[in-house]
């Protein structure tokens, strides 16, 4: 049956967390839509939230199409689809200079989401040696959450929990070798996409 929201789709999945030590775990949501998923886990274990936040760096006269991906940190990492960037004649640094250009906003968005708690990147020993549950409302190729896993390994965590309501099987097999556990409580087939999993599938607004 679909989740009513994402709060609920929150609320089955920290039911399907392992135990976990709130002073070893820290709980990783992808904005928008994997915030309010986030919250009645932390909420629930007393866990504290954290963000990563990931841009797509849009061609410039088809923003729309990505030639890449910029993942916040110190230093940011970048992931460039290469058969576009060949397709528009554009070097790897030239995307990664395109993706530096969104790392104001980048911050705009953690200050706007986490406020005074925004912490400037995912650099320090915040991350090292923690229990990361890394979540979203879901995933359907897995692209974007993909790029995440690989920024915080980076930072030295000793696990790495993927955990989503509903995605494919094939999406789950990738994320599965980017992580130490993959939950995920719907994998419906045929996949077609994540809305299918909710009955309300509505925008989450970024906070201003």
């Amino acid at each position: 049956m679909p989740f009513a929201d994402r709060k609920a789709a929150g609320q089955a999945l920290e039911a399907a967390l392992p135990a976990l030590d709130p002073m070893q775990t820290v709980v990783i949501a992808l904005p928008r839509g994997g915030v309010p998923v986030a919250a009645p886990i932390c909420a629930a274990r007393g866990l504290p939230l954290d963000l990563v936040l990931v841009r797509k760096i849009g061609l410039p006269d088809q923003p729309e199409l990505a030639v890449g991906a910029i993942v916040e940190g110190d230093p940011p990492m970048f992931e460039i689809n290469a058969g576009v960037a060949l397709m528009a004649g554009l070097s790897a640094p030239q995307v990664e200079k395109m993706g530096r250009a969104l790392l104001p906003e980048i911050r705009r968005r953690r200050a706007a989401w986490l406020g005074d708690g925004a912490r400037p990147d995912l650099k320090g020993p915040d991350l090292k040696g923690k229990v990361l549950v890394v979540v979203d409302d879901g995933a359907a190729t897995g692209a974007t959450l993909g790029a995440s896993l690989a920024a915080l390994r980076a930072q030295g965590p000793a696990r790495i929990i993927v955990a989503l309501p509903i995605a494919p099987a094939d999406t789950l097999r990738r994320l599965r070798a980017l992580s130490d556990e993959v939950i995920c409580l719907e994998v419906p087939q045929p996949f077609h996409a994540v809305g299918q999993g909710y009955r309300d599938f509505g925008q989450v607004s970024t906070p201003r």
